[in-house]
């Protein structure tokens, strides 16, 4: 009887040591029923092919709306983007690239920008023939500016922020660089295309539609224009066929009684608020 005991004494220390070797134990005797999983190995993640040229995936790639040929300009842009643009998947800079010649779009991705970290930008926000285009009282209207011939023919470059309307304004006041060019703005009353994202007010335009206005001022060509909202158009109706809403402006929802947020507290935003009821022109920025 005795060996009977010892046999099954040792049977049973081997199934708990069996046990434990099966998963980990903590202290308490509990074992982990997902550690073998964790010792999975993992897939890589499959990425759908993607257009060169527009950027988008192939099977909704918007080349057959994008110019034949990119389009002749004098003009180079500097797209000077916050990097949480970079990674939204319908933004505009991809397109408006798309439309123009190799180097004559350059998109530049920070927060912070000077004359150590930047040179290269440094040296453009220092150049006579630079201009910024963001809208506020020291701004100058750049449809006036080519009218009167203050700014005559010839290769400018232009600087655009990309991002929210809160991460440009932040780009543009952290950063003293860009308060050197001529500061210029669009007065023309244009309403947005881009309606599947959200705009403060009726007159905010989207990256791609600003440069296509500048554009299309200085090169003294309005056709630019309509070329380069060729693409814009497209995307936005591919994307409300297949389930997107369109984005009404928060001054929009809030003339006609549809904004369902709750009005902020903060005075300064209150009265922002305010100001899209009642100013035509407000810009948000």
């Amino acid at each position: 009887m005795e060996n009977v005991a010892s046999l099954c004494s040792s049977i049973t220390l081997q199934d708990s040591q069996q046990e434990s070797t099966d998963g980990v134990s903590t202290e308490d005797g509990f074992v982990d029923p997902f550690v073998d999983l964790a010792e999975l190995p993992c897939e890589a993640e499959e990425r759908r092919p993607t257009c060169l040229r527009c950027r988008r995936p192939e099977k909704v790639c918007l080349c057959p709306y994008l110019p034949p040929q990119p389009l002749e300009v004098s003009t180079k842009l500097y797209i000077v983007q916050h990097p949480a643009e970079e990674s939204r998947v319908l933004r505009t800079v991809p397109l408006l690239a798309a439309c123009l010649p190799p180097g004559k779009c350059e998109v530049i991705v920070g927060r912070q920008f000077n004359d150590t970290k930047n040179p290269e930008l440094a040296s453009v926000c220092r150049d006579s023939r630079t201009l910024i285009l963001y809208p506020g009282p020291k701004s100058k209207n750049l449809d006036e500016l080519v009218q009167v011939e203050e700014l005559g023919k010839g290769a400018y470059n232009v600087i655009i922020l990309d991002g929210t309307w809160r991460q440009a304004k932040k780009l543009f006041f952290k950063n003293s660089l860009f308060h050197i060019p001529k500061q210029v703005q669009l007065n023309r009353t244009l309403c947005s295309q881009y309606v599947i994202r959200t705009q403060p007010s009726n007159i905010c335009l989207s990256t791609l539609e600003c440069a296509a206005v500048a554009l299309s001022i200085l090169e003294r060509d309005e056709s630019i224009h309509e070329v380069m909202l060729r693409p814009l158009q497209a995307l936005c109706s591919f994307q409300l066929q297949h389930g997107a809403q369109v984005h009404h402006s928060k001054e929009h929802l809030l003339k006609n009684g549809l904004y369902d947020k709750p009005m902020p507290k903060n005075k300064r935003k209150l009265n922002m608020m305010e100001k899209l009821l009642t100013d035509r022109h407000i810009c948000p920025r």
